[in-house]
């Protein structure tokens, strides 16, 4: 590849139209201030980013304690069928966001990542709200990380001999080490953590599979057994046809936060070597990464343990661990003992790659924060490894309130503030769809062709409106069942104040700073021809080429290898 389609339209650059304004209202700082954010040395991050670490980041980056551990309480709750026509529906909407996302990054791969997106085609304060609360996502959920790597070590080392404190005191110098070093050194550390990750699940998929096929110790071929007796779906707050609804709507909810995360890559696009190229392969990765590792791992565990399954009641009342895999349950199931230690220390190595890469995106979107304008220019300042250290040392600070995890007390509190801010991650979907809607517009109303995209999104905006209507009817029924009258809950309450606020106090204080932003600043919205297209672009296209005119230095200009290295060998150096 070379710049975008060169030969066939060069010079095209020029043809754009202009930038918008550098007067235009409605962000803390000018364009010209933000465009010398981007491009001086002091304020850049570097592109260090392999190509293979991005493959294999965009294969494992998103793979977490979501899927070997979530699916067991969905499966309890709704059955096989239920889950499986959930997390089938829920991964093609997610490979919808993934598309719109590589549309937008592998044209314009900006180092303030889809925020920046949102500001420069959308509105400025909806790059505000979405880079805020975003950022708020992962200043929580990095330390909930760090509190849940301490409790999967309890199961060698009791809390009563050693306090949970100092483990994740050991993983946080750790995890602020590896995003000190630079971009190189996380790169190439996740790259190993990821494939760590991608060889459990592949191990776990081949096992299962032995298993329904009756390869395990009892030697029963057990099939679709289960689909039948007890069912495919169980009822839930009701019965009959009512009941099964709603015990797959609840799966619904559950598949979409197994799956939040996925948009890492969309991150990385500002770290990445040659973009656009490596941006269209990980998002077809993602395709395959949803329909072999969360469709094929659900249907699998469906055959494999019946939703009444004491073993799986036992399982959905743990907190993490390998006890609270349905993965665990039916190798119990099945007669195998011994594997729950190995698969601990598995986990363990989930746990901590998804502290430090909460940690790396914190970073990462304060820093594009500043540099839209939306934060101190402080936080956009790098050292010489082009590492925002100040946007670092903020996130990292904020980590140890991981330590409040240690007491009972606080506990509590603490996991009502993680409720809070998961629904970030759905507003981060809805976010980058209706972002890549306006993109669209922009670049159909500035006369940019689709021959001129390095990736073009394959259902176009059809497929982004569906994603985009049904990430709406989520959010927004996420928490239905704080509105049903549970017998036994906690003081008698037919309505569940605690978890409605939390459940969706996110929605208002997202819309609360996009409005309070545009009452604020009086910015404007961009219409598709004062999006811009164009800043930063001409940059991006010497970098590319000069990137692969010394890729093709080195290889003496001719195509290294044959078909099978090209293809299985290639893209891991």
């Amino acid at each position: 590849m070379g710049l975008i389609n060169r030969k066939n339209h060069e010079g095209s650059v020029a043809a754009l139209p202009s930038p918008p304004s550098s007067n235009e209202k409605g962000s803390f700082t000018d364009d010209a201030d933000v465009a010398r954010l981007e491009d001086g040395p002091e304020t850049s991050l570097h592109r260090g980013l392999k190509s293979r670490q991005i493959t294999m980041i965009a294969i494992g980056g998103a793979i977490g304690t979501g899927l070997i551990i979530g699916t067991g309480s969905a499966l309890a709750k709704a059955g096989p069928l239920s889950i499986l026509i959930s997390y089938t529906i829920v991964g093609f909407i997610v490979y919808m966001v993934m598309c719109a996302l590589g549309e937008m990054a592998a044209y314009l791969p900006i180092q303030s990542g889809f925020t920046g997106y949102a500001n420069r085609f959308c509105d400025p304060a909806l790059g505000f709200s979405l880079g805020y609360t975003y950022w708020f996502k992962y200043i929580i959920v990095t330390p909930n990380q760090l509190t849940a790597a301490a409790l999967v070590i309890q199961y060698w080392v009791p809390r009563e001999r050693v306090n949970p404190g100092v483990f994740i005191a050991v993983f946080l110098v750790v995890i602020i080490l590896i995003n000190y070093l630079g971009i190189k050194y996380f790169g190439e550390i996740e790259f190993w953590l990821s494939s760590v990750k991608v060889l459990t699940i592949v191990g776990l998929l081949i096992l299962s599979l032995v298993l329904v096929l009756g390869g395990g110790p009892d030697h029963d071929r057990k099939g679709f057994r289960y689909w039948s007796n007890p069912g495919s779906m169980k009822t839930l707050y009701g019965t009959g046809d009512t009941g099964r609804f709603l015990g797959l709507w609840s799966t619904f909810v559950t598949a979409t936060f197994a799956y939040l995360g996925t948009e890492l890559v969309g991150v990385t696009v500002g770290e990445a070597q040659n973009p656009r190229r490596v941006i269209p392969r990980a998002i077809k990765l993602t395709f395959w990464r949803i329909v072999i590792f969360y469709v094929l791992s659900v249907l699998l565990i469906g055959m494999l343990v019946p939703y009444n399954s004491s073993a799986l009641s036992f399982a959905t009342k743990q907190t993490t661990g390998a006890s609270a895999s349905p993965f665990v349950v039916a190798m119990i199931e099945s007669g195998i003992g011994g594997l729950p230690g190995f698969l601990n220390a598995l986990i363990l190595i989930f746990v901590f790659s998804a502290a430090n890469t909460d940690l790396y995106i914190a970073t990462r979107t304060l820093y594009g924060l500043a540099k839209e304008g939306n934060s101190h220019r402080i936080f956009a300042k790098t050292d010489r490894r082009g590492v925002p250290i100040y946007a670092l040392g903020l996130s990292a600070l904020i980590a140890c309130i991981a330590f409040l995890n240690v007491a009972d007390d606080s506990r509590k509190v603490f996991g009502y503030f993680v409720n809070l801010v998961t629904i970030f991650g759905l507003l981060t979907w809805i976010s980058i769809l209706v972002t890549h809607i306006y993109f669209v517009k922009a670049r159909q109303a500035q006369g940019v062709e689709k021959h001129q995209l390095s990736y073009v999104a394959p259902f176009g905006l059809y497929g982004t409106y569906f994603a985009l209507g049904f990430c709406i009817v989520i959010a927004l029924f996420k928490n239905f069942d704080v509105f049903v009258h549970v017998e036994g809950r906690a003081g008698g309450e037919k309505f569940d104040y605690n978890n409605f606020i939390t459940g969706y106090l996110g929605i208002p204080l997202y819309l609360i700073m996009i409005f309070g932003y545009k009452i604020f600043t009086r910015a404007k919205g961009r219409t598709p021809l004062t999006a811009d297209l164009i800043t930063g672009k001409e940059a991006i296209d010497r970098e590319e080429e000069e990137f692969l005119a010394n890729k093709a230095a080195k290889q003496g200009g001719n195509q290294a290898g044959g078909w099978f290295y090209r293809h299985f060998v290639a893209w891991l150096l």
